[in-house]
């Protein structure tokens, strides 16, 4: 007969689950987990205490469970987005948006395809449309997107999610690898396709490098913000009416229309419009208030992942692990085909990918890495571009597939 739980009090577990953020963090700032990063280390801590009975491990007996995991989460989506400034996106130039649109296409495209070739409903069963909608928006903006579809489709599987953000770290951390060395290996085959640099004003200086401030980019790389007392209590009072407003507005559409809108859409639409406002966009303290939030997410998904049962379920790991393989296979010829086809720059293709596949947060590191400070800035804004039209994406698929 197994042990009783531990801790059974919400404050208790809620500290609990944030020190198991801070033991993510810091694991994944100065250890070699940080090739798995701070979203897939949570949910490994949090796996670990609640199979070894020190949290617990079912939503159904605790209500700070499904808090966290349905309206705080949204909280959370919703003051991420805020930081998508549309009219700011422009200055990335236009050859990085062509690109941009077709990695977030081609990642459509092959999560469509990916579940089919990985078994389709005989292998991920009623999970499958979800799957594939997490998938598109997680490889269209980051894993703010994953969180939106898992929460509006109310996925607590906690095996399948977390089989589910292994292979997605896994496979990210691949996918860095791939876009360092393809650039390299294009301009050696065609050299021509270096000329395709002038257009995203390579080296020169674009308006968009002028406007570079290095304070964004440290707080974008470190997830740190100045925080004001009277900023967090704005921006908690939009996210909370917000979250709220959506979820009543979805309902009342379906009442009087008989079609059942997302609410996630609802919130996505009305962060976005916000977003654009010069108050909204003076707000500071979104972006970490978000990002906690996301990763309080996470945490809950490792409680609910029975190690044992993740250890037998082989079948749905090798399904994940071949679906992801394929949309990238088809999101990669794509991308890459597109720019040696339209001779355009493959440093300015990768980081599209990049932006696309892994945030802008490591498009930035990648643009970094290829030494190529024009498209920092740029990496940025088409990662903030991904935010904003994961989720649509994602549901879209969903809605499609099911």
């Amino acid at each position: 007969m197994p042990w009783p739980v531990l801790l059974t009090h919400p404050l208790a577990i809620l500290g609990a689950l944030a020190l198991c953020v801070v033991a993510a963090e810091l694991l994944a700032r100065h250890t070699w987990l940080r090739h798995g990063g701070t979203a897939l280390t949570v949910i490994v801590l949090t796996a670990v205490l609640a199979n070894l009975r020190i949290i617990p491990s079912s939503t159904g007996d605790v209500p700070l469970y499904s808090a966290l995991f349905f309206e705080i989460s949204w909280m959370a989506i919703f003051l991420l987005l805020l930081e998508v400034r549309l009219l700011e996106v422009v200055k990335a130039g236009r050859q990085i948006l062509i690109l941009f649109a077709l990695a977030v296409l081609s990642t459509t495209l092959g999560a469509w395809v990916g579940v089919r070739l990985a078994g389709g409903a005989e292998v991920f069963g009623e999970h499958l449309p979800v799957l594939a909608g997490m998938f598109t928006a997680t490889y269209t903006g980051g894993s703010a997107n994953f969180v939106a579809i898992a929460s509006q489709y109310r996925m607590t599987d906690g095996v399948l999610l977390a089989g589910a953000n292994a292979v997605d770290a896994g496979m990210t951390t691949v996918w860095m690898a791939v876009t360092v060395v393809v650039p390299r290996l294009l301009l050696r085959w065609r050299p021509e396709l270096a000329a395709g640099r002038m257009l995203s004003g390579e080296r020169g200086g674009s308006p968009v490098d002028r406007d570079l401030k290095a304070e964004l980019v440290e707080e974008i790389e470190q997830d740190s913000e100045t925080l004001h007392p009277l900023d967090l209590g704005i921006l908690l009072a939009l996210a909370a009416f917000s979250v709220r407003l959506s979820i009543v507005g979805a309902e009342w559409f379906e009442s009087v229309t008989g079609f059942a809108l997302p609410g996630i859409l609802i919130l996505t639409s009305l962060a976005l419009l916000l977003a654009q406002l010069p108050r909204v966009q003076r707000l500071r303290g979104g972006r970490t208030l978000g990002l906690f939030g996301v990763y309080l997410f996470l945490a809950v998904i490792g409680a609910l992942c029975d190690l044992e049962a993740l250890r037998e379920s082989g079948a749905v790991g090798l399904g994940l692990l071949v679906m992801v393989c394929v949309l990238l296979l088809v999101h990669g010829a794509v991308v890459f085909g597109s720019a040696v086809a339209l001779r355009l720059d493959p440093d300015t293709a990768a980081v599209a990918s990049q932006a696309s596949i892994g945030g802008g947060t490591s498009a930035l590191a990648l643009a970094r890495s290829l030494g190529r400070s024009d498209l920092v800035l740029p990496a940025i804004l088409i990662g903030a571009l991904g935010n904003g039209v994961g989720t649509y994406l994602g549901v879209m698929v969903v809605t499609l597939l099911s």
